[in-house]
């Protein structure tokens, strides 16, 4: 007898078959109680139109519950400086792995956070020089901008032998911040004419800082009642003890109503609560103060390097520290590969790995001394990414938001690559992305949809990127949209004459801008486009310049506020019922006295995630119940702030509550796509693309004959490029010259003259390397841009 060989094959192991990720129930934000589930170790790419629901889903599901059960396993004590983060309102989710979020969210907050502080880079750096610098200073921290130098004596009290002993002990410390600007690299000369009225006293309100009431005790009390000052006397007639009491006097307590608080002079309270902070950290209104008070320039002792005379003066191979992060990334990882140094080998090569990783992802045109502030959403998010690329973690989930957000054509390619090279370690990778190109890598695709907002929130397909394209669904339609070239082209009304702009890495450029056309200025990251035209063209009279700066708000803010709605709106439920117009404000008198005006009641939980409970008093309205006794037009005003743009645009359209000012303000808001957005929605639940049209909206309004907008594209679907170019013609239409920096070659397309900068980043960019228009920049194929717009718009 012969005994069969066969064998069954092996079941597989219990711990293999968790290969996805399980969502179910989900209903953050405008979510609709979705199911889904995410192949790991693939790459899976998010799409849908802007406000759909993709990062709700990503962000405030995914990733952010992995967050919170990672630091959940760490004791109280160090959950307490942690932030704390609520559990998402989903049913189940399974299958999670270590989220890495890098998501567009602007770096710095701090003027003296730079690209190199920001990676790790400059810390490196430092400890080099401080080991081969000549002559030897001391410590990496006599290299370091951020660390003061200082001294001090003094006696010690010391228990020793059941004795009390006093020992004279000293200290010292080498720092590197240049002690003139004290590290920013600036100084600041203050306008005082743009402080206050000197013609008139405290008394009468002499200050025109923005925010300081008259009778605030931390600002103008505080100045009027100190003593040092006669508050009703002209501040041009104080004497010269009051009027350097007023400017310059050092912090001195005071008591003003039986409260103690510090009176310090003028100038330096300005320089701490203004000056000390990130301008693009700052509201508007006290941005658009601080340029129109203080005037910026080098520090002339340190050149603007931010570093001691000392720290410039140890130097390897004639080579400082200053010089070094002076250098295009690209050219220092050259110099760094010159320094043969066994002793500090290890650390070179870290070096050198964290630099080639900045030119790898196409950063290389930047320095380490740039502020992080001044980094546009897409390089803040690719800076990011430089610490992750040579991870040797696998099996983690990389989260990211747009990736290709603010790349050329010709830099896409790179950026997938990476994305693919993440996959292919083992990690999972899920993408928020528009772009079709990334789009097309996708191992696994999940459309969100089929709208925006509450039109949105549900999974309209999920499957393979062929499947996309077959599946009738609105990316799927548009998946291989391609513009075609315009025909007929419009005629200059003038020219914008731009003469030797030399910002940053431009060259010396000359450059005739057509006005009363659309001009697309294009070129790769880095070449100089927002140079040209921010440092060029914006801040004449008449330009409007609307640039990628986030938008800032609370939860208190919504587009009603932001946008200046609620204004014409209060007033004209006041005056329908003969009452004062605070009423109508959930920030001011007409505030629910529970929440606060806030509609919900907040319970901190010190380390666990705070809980948020509707108001029981106001039920989540915002406002007392006699305010919402007054109507206009039949509804009150908790009922208007609930409307969408396009139900309050019928509204105050006609009827009696016809109301032209805010008619044109959501007229606006319909014109850039953002008809589904709820009047009070919290900005903080708004998407990236949402608040980019919601401040493109607001800064259509102001008056000016020509316009630049700096990439609108970003966070736009496929489907939304084209309502963009509609209002793009409408405007150029109405007579505006409209000038507009973008990659998107929907946009190039559709353009009446296009001006290419380049022909690479940082100092390989900087030239004008075509101008014409885009028939010519496709026929000739003589740029990068050129070679991607011909193969955009095919044969």
């Amino acid at each position: 007898m012969t005994r069969s060989t066969e064998t069954q094959p092996p079941s597989p192991h219990a711990a293999d078959r968790h290969g996805v990720v399980r969502v179910h129930g989900a209903r953050v934000n405008n979510l609709k109680d979705i199911h889904v589930e995410i192949p790991k170790r693939r790459l899976t790419v998010f799409t849908g139109v802007s406000g759909s629901g993709k990062s709700s889903l990503v962000f405030s599901t995914i990733a952010a519950e992995s967050q919170r059960m990672i630091n959940e396993t760490y004791s109280a004590f160090v959950q307490g400086f942690m932030p704390t983060l609520a559990r998402p309102e989903v049913d189940v989710l399974e299958g999670l792995t270590t989220a890495i979020i890098v998501d567009q969210e602007r770096m710095g907050g701090d003027p003296r956070s730079t690209v190199g502080t920001a990676t790790d880079a400059n810390a490196m750096l430092r400890i080099v020089f401080s080991r081969l610098g000549q002559p030897h200073i001391g410590s990496p921290q006599a290299f370091s901008f951020n660390v003061a130098s200082i001294s001090g004596a003094g006696a010690v009290t010391l228990e020793r032998g059941g004795k009390t002993v006093k020992e004279r002990r000293s200290f010292n410390i080498t720092g590197g911040m240049c002690p003139h600007c004290e590290g920013r690299g600036k100084v600041s000369d203050i306008d005082l004419t743009q402080l206050y009225d000197d013609s008139k006293s405290l008394a009468e309100g002499a200050f025109t800082i923005p925010g300081w009431k008259s009778d605030s005790f931390w600002t103008v009390r505080v100045y009027a009642e100190s003593g040092f000052v006669d508050p009703h006397k002209p501040i041009r007639k104080y004497t010269k003890q009051e009027m350097q009491d007023f400017l310059y006097r050092e912090p001195t307590k005071v008591k003003i109503e039986g409260v103690n608080l510090t009176y310090e002079g003028l100038i330096p309270k300005i320089q701490k609560s203004f000056l000390s902070k990130d301008r693009e950290a700052l509201q508007p209104h006290i941005r658009a103060f601080v340029d129109r008070a203080v005037a910026f320039s080098d520090c002339p002792e340190c050149g603007g390097t931010r570093l001691s005379e000392a720290a410039r003066s140890s130097k390897i191979n004639g080579i400082s520290i200053a010089d070094a992060c002076a250098m295009q990334i690209s050219d220092l990882a050259e110099w760094v590969r010159g320094v043969e140094e066994p002793s500090v080998a290890p650390l070179l090569g870290a070096l050198l790995h964290t630099l080639d990783s900045f030119v790898e992802i196409g950063l290389g045109y930047l320095s380490l001394d740039r502020p992080s502030g001044t980094l546009s959403g897409g390089e803040a998010q690719r800076v990011k990414m430089v610490r992750h690329l040579g991870s040797s973690l696998t099996d983690v989930t990389y989260v990211f938001d747009e990736p290709t957000s603010g790349l050329h054509p010709h830099d896409i390619q790179r950026m997938n690559d990476l994305l693919l090279r993440l996959r292919d370690k083992g990690n999972t990778v899920l993408v928020v992305e528009h772009e079709p190109e990334t789009i097309a890598i996708a191992d696994h695709v999940v459309d969100l949809g089929p709208g925006a907002g509450t039109a949105g929130g549900t999974v309209c397909f999920e499957g393979t990127v062929e499947g996309l394209r077959a599946g009738g669904t609105l990316t799927g339609r548009h998946f291989d949209d391609r513009a075609a070239l315009k025909e007929a082209l419009r005629k200059p009304t003038g020219m914008l004459e731009v003469r030797g702009a030399k910002s940053h890495n431009l060259r010396d450029v000359d450059v005739d801008i057509p006005l009363g056309v659309l001009v697309v200025v294009t070129g790769v990251a880095g070449s100089g486009k927002s140079s040209l035209l921010h440092g060029s063209v914006a801040g004449q009279d008449g330009v409007v310049s609307i640039d990628q700066g986030a938008i800032r708000g609370s939860r208190r803010s919504n587009p009603a506020t932001y946008t200046g709605l609620l204004e014409p709106i209060r007033k004209a439920f006041a005056k329908e019922n003969g009452v004062k117009p605070a009423l109508f404000s959930a920030n001011s008198e007409g505030a629910c006295p529970n929440c606060k005006g806030a509609g919900v009641i907040y319970t901190d939980l010190a380390m666990m995630a705070g809980v948020a409970t509707t108001c029981e008093e106001c039920e989540g309205k915002r406002f007392q119940a006699s305010v919402l006794e007054y109507h206009l037009g039949g509804r009150d005003i908790s009922e208007v702030l609930a409307m969408s743009v396009a139900e309050a645009e019928e509204f105050f359209g006609d009827g009696e509550a016809r109301l032209p000012a805010a008619h044109a303000i959501l007229r606006r808001l319909d014109d850039v796509g953002l008809g589904y957005l709820r009047l009070g929605q919290p900005l903080t639940t708004l998407s990236g693309g949402e608040r980019q049209r919601l401040k493109l909206a607001t800064r259509l309004a102001e008056k000016g004959g020509v316009y630049i907008l700096d990439e609108p594209t970003t966070g736009l679907h496929l489907a939304d490029v084209e309502q963009l170019l509609g209002l793009l013609d409408r405007l150029v239409d109405s007579g505006k010259s409209v000038i507009v920096i973008e990659h998107h070659q929907a946009v190039m397309a559709h353009a009446d003259w296009i001006i290419d900068l380049g022909p690479g980043a940082g100092h390989d960019g900087g030239r004008i390397v075509f101008e014409g228009t885009p028939a010519d920049l496709v026929a000739a194929r003589s740029t990068l841009t050129g070679e991607h717009l011909a193969a955009y718009v095919g044969p």
